[in-house]
């Protein structure tokens, strides 16, 4: 079912410290956000922001989760451990796990079936590179992405459209591309998963939310840079 949804990426940023002072000056900017507001920090903030958050209308997020239960895997982290410290939400595939860290398509489906199996929300990232876009090639690589990410899932998820081009560098597609791509992921994904919430996730920030958020098929944010600024941050999740 389709709602707003503003997450922020933290990626690998925030100590204890920084964790607790964003938190002391994020939730009062927040508290009368009409959309779903996550934040996806990393594994040694998660218990932290999760305590910090309780009262509030702010949910927590892990940034990767193992695809199997337990055992010989050195470095994961599982579902159930992520849940234990308070996680409800994990981004899955995100680019940055796909181009570093040799995450596949197949991965991504492995990693958001385990987290659908212990009661997590996945946040499932598809995206193409500029050399994809600009070789025409955008429609055909989102499409195998979602089929083979979502392969075998009938259960709701949540989509993240980051186009690879415009992350961290200040690149935006404009409104009118991000609806036009975000409008073609929606018809692949809805015969798989149902009217499922898109977020788009290239630099969006304080500036250009409102007009990327007024599109019709843009449903959220998936938010890096600007996630770790709460005022900047605030103005994402209280937007109309």
């Amino acid at each position: 079912m389709r709602r707003r949804i503003i997450a922020g990426n933290w990626k690998m940023n925030m100590t204890k410290a920084e964790a607790k002072q964003f938190m002391a000056d994020f939730l009062p900017l927040c508290k009368d956000a009409k959309c779903d507001t996550v934040l996806c920090v990393p594994f040694t903030d998660i218990h932290r922001v999760y305590k910090l958050a309780i009262g509030s209308n702010v949910k927590v997020g892990a940034q990767n989760v193992a695809w199997a239960d337990k055992g010989a895997f050195t470095g994961e982290i599982s579902a159930e451990m992520l849940k234990e410290v308070g996680a409800e939400y994990v981004i899955i595939g995100h680019s940055e796990r796909r181009a570093y860290f040799g995450e596949t398509d197949e991965t991504v489906n492995m990693r958001t079936k385990q987290a659908l199996k212990n009661g997590l929300k996945p946040i499932v990232c598809v995206g193409e590179t500029l050399d994809q876009r600009e070789g025409g090639k955008t429609e055909e690589v989102l499409a195998n992405q979602v089929k083979k990410g979502l392969e075998g899932i009938t259960e709701e998820v949540i989509i993240a459209y980051e186009p690879v081009w415009a992350i961290g560098t200040g690149k935006t597609a404009t409104p009118e591309m991000a609806n036009e791509t975000i409008g073609f992921i929606r018809s692949v994904a809805q015969p798989l998963v149902g009217d499922v919430s898109i977020l788009y996730g290239g630099s969006m920030n304080a500036a250009n939310a409102q007009s990327l958020l007024n599109m019709e098929h843009i449903d959220g944010g998936l938010i890096g840079g600007a996630s770790l600024k709460p005022n900047d941050f605030s103005v994402i999740v209280n937007c109309d």
